[in-house]
């Protein structure tokens, strides 16, 4: 489980105020010193988290935050890094210092979770130092007293809000041939395939079918060897000309980052969103978001590609703003169009919430591999095999 990518994981983070004993929960559901503990107030200054398996739902990550009543100008930023966790979140422990009780803070809290739809459990810690029973869930993370029932409460908000989304197992079946296009160029990394390319095969053998992994260049030459035709062709989206010409019309055909994009919810609006190429002109705004950091090459497919091909598409001179990793624009207003990347570093929280922020903003937004085969013609050919959700 611990080869498992966080955004694979279940993401429940730990809020509350500050020294209500957040960073000791942790430490203490863990079962390891993940977090700096102190008495003095804001110990924690940025979000800490630590992976682990959480039985019986499986890889987790745990994520614990500064104090939401953080002060002066560094707090604000902190509390800000805060609430930018819950974009992530599937699950909150909001954790208050049992001699208190909740708080206005705790209260805002509360009110966060519901309004992200986020479902929430509230602890009363130190409730060794309490003289009287209280309501609530008491633990204490000095004694360990309930820690373990709350380790299992935790798995049972959790289990009842896991979906059981597949990449491609659920529109193959077993026996089934299945044709992977991987181009090896520049941007590829040395000895080892990208996270989408990885969960695919693994999703494929799942099903109990059989993936061939094969380059673009290659590609042809293996078709044609081939007693029978694949029953599903995945390709890279940076390749899909080339494939699309050289898949039989009768092969069903799509890319890593469509069935990313079905996979993570979003791909409905994705579509709609590529009809918006269309109406692109000169010194119109778009961005161009990736869910991950990574040293831009040569060639690169968000700051190179993806522009030369919008400007041949709609023969005008657009404005490109790029974002990438954790960074995502609050304000989306002044965009005509953001294209994002499949996301496969993101969780499907964080996917959804930008997905609502565009259309909060009314911008429309599209991925990679759908505003790829929209402008080249190919969009419906890339979707039809897909049930889309």
């Amino acid at each position: 489980m611990n080869s498992t990518p966080q955004s694979e994981r279940i993401h429940i983070g730990i809020f509350g105020r500050r020294n209500a004993g957040k960073s000791s929960l942790l430490n203490a559901i863990t079962g390891q010193n993940a977090a700096l503990v102190s008495h003095i107030k804001g110990t924690t200054t940025d979000p800490v988290s630590r992976a682990m398996e959480l039985a019986p739902i499986g890889a987790v990550l745990l994520t614990d935050t500064a104090g939401i009543d953080d002060y002066g100008e560094l707090g604000k930023l902190r509390a800000d890094k805060t609430k930018n966790v819950l974009r992530r979140t599937d699950a909150a422990v909001l954790v208050v210092d049992a001699r208190k009780g909740l708080a206005d803070d705790d209260k805002e809290l509360i009110e966060a979770f519901v309004d992200f739809g986020v479902k929430y459990l509230v602890v009363y810690n130190k409730a060794d130092l309490i003289d009287e029973p209280r309501d609530g869930f008491l633990v204490s993370t000095k004694t360990g007293a309930n820690i373990h029932e709350l380790k299992e409460k935790i798995a049972e908000i959790c289990r009842e809000d896991r979906g059981s989304g597949r990449l491609v197992a659920d529109i193959i079946k077993p026996g089934d041939v299945v044709v992977l296009v991987t181009p090896i160029d520049e941007a590829a990394p040395k000895g080892r395939l990208i996270l989408p390319q990885q969960q695919t095969i693994r999703d494929i053998l799942d099903a109990g079918a059989a993936a061939i992994v094969v380059r673009d260049s290659e590609f042809s030459d293996i078709l044609k060897r081939l007693k029978e035709p694949p029953q599903l062709v995945i390709t890279d989206s940076q390749v899909f000309a080339k494939i699309s010409r050289e898949t039989p019309e009768n092969v069903k055909l799509t890319s890593f980052s469509i069935l990313m994009a079905r996979y993570k919810g979003v791909l409905d609006y994705a579509v709609q969103g590529a009809k918006v190429l269309d109406e692109v002109k000169d010194g119109d705004k778009i961005l161009i978001s990736e869910g991950c950091t990574h040293h831009r090459q040569c060639g690169d497919i968000g700051t190179v590609k993806l522009p030369m091909w919008i400007e041949k598409h709609t023969g005008a001179k657009p404005n490109y703003e790029f974002s990438s990793g954790g960074d995502f624009p609050e304000d989306l207003s002044a965009y005509k169009l953001i294209i994002h990347c499949g996301g496969c570093m993101l969780n499907n929280r964080e996917m959804l919430y930008r997905q609502r922020m565009a259309q909060k903003a009314a911008v429309p937004m599209t991925n990679y591999g759908v505003a790829i085969s929209y402008m080249q013609g190919i969009l419906e050919r890339c979707v039809s095999p897909l049930k889309i959700r």
